[in-house]
């Protein structure tokens, strides 16, 4: 299935000179929405990790039913003021500005292995957010996975020799 044909390019969003790939289409369609986590799912069986840790909102909507499927547990990562217990934050650089991330301080156990999960890896500040807060708690991040890539904004920089699933790259 060419899951790229589910995008929806939205030009200058969230600003001028930004291209946002917009996955509603793809998501929903039941089709292409299973098959795009069964996708992911398939990759990402060959890593030993307990948890899915995901940013709010579209992270939510990949990550959640990877989680189920493999049987792991999950952990929202949200932004300031959204979660009702004690946090640990990072700040970092999107794409278009900046941003901060909360998660709860006990929601990894020293030594779990984690697996990260957004939709889109643009820039790689969000995906190295997260693997900062994951360490912050005490978890070790084994892998990553995103519904889309954006190669053309050379995210691995970031990432050094983490693994990154991708089904979808521009």
């Amino acid at each position: 299935m060419d899951l790229k044909s589910f995008i929806r390019d939205i030009p200058d969003f969230p600003q001028k000179g930004v291209i946002f790939r917009d996955i509603t289409p793809l998501i929903k369609n039941p089709e292409a929405f299973k098959y795009a986590v069964d996708t992911i799912v398939e990759e990402v069986k060959k890593f030993d990790f307990d948890l899915v840790v995901c940013p709010e909102a579209r992270g939510f909507i990949i990550g959640a039913p990877i989680a189920y499927l493999l049987g792991k547990g999950f952990v929202p990562v949200r932004k300031p003021g959204k979660l009702p217990y004690k946090t640990v934050s990072d700040t970092y650089e999107l794409e278009y500005g900046k941003a901060e991330l909360h998660i709860h301080e006990d929601a990894i156990q020293p030594g779990q292995k984690v697996l990260i999960v957004d939709d889109v890896l643009a820039t790689g500040g969000t995906a190295l957010a997260l693997k900062r807060l994951v360490e912050k708690v005490g978890g070790e991040v084994v892998a990553s996975a995103f519904l889309i890539e954006l190669t053309y904004l050379n995210p691995r920089r970031l990432l050094n020799n983490l693994p990154i699933i991708a089904p979808i790259k521009y």
